[in-house]
């Protein structure tokens, strides 16, 4: 679980370089929509990367007996950040639209993640 710790910070990490790259390099070189759908990645990776860190945490504290579940949602929020970030990245970098498709799977990963806690919460 510590695992999920590290990736969270790697993930928070490479979330505020990419925000910087968005905002300093990007701007100029995206329209508004564009930049705006970049940014959303952007601050969904934050989200899940601060998701993944807390998630550590409360299985190796709070939540020691649920760790299946918690590893479950660990996993599938690391899969939502790589589908649902990753492809906002995809699309707006190369301008290939379809990329945007993949997009609802990363969140749907999300929202089983954040499920998962939930019930690993309840069952503690």
């Amino acid at each position: 679980m510590k695992g999920f710790i590290v990736f969270g910070a790697v993930l928070a990490l490479l979330s505020v370089t990419f925000g910087a790259f968005g905002a300093h390099i990007l701007k100029t070189r995206l329209n508004e929509q564009d930049l705006a759908v970049f940014q959303t990645g952007v601050q969904y990776q934050m989200y899940h990367a601060l998701g993944l860190i807390v998630i550590g945490i409360l299985a190796l504290t709070v939540f020691s007996g649920q760790n299946t579940l918690l590893s479950w949602s660990g996993w599938l929020m690391t899969v939502g950040v790589l589908l649902f970030s990753g492809s906002l990245y995809a699309l707006t970098l190369s301008g290939i639209r379809v990329l945007g498709a993949i997009t609802p799977i990363g969140g749907v990963a999300f929202l089983v993640s954040w499920l998962l806690v939930v019930i690993a919460a309840l069952r503690a």
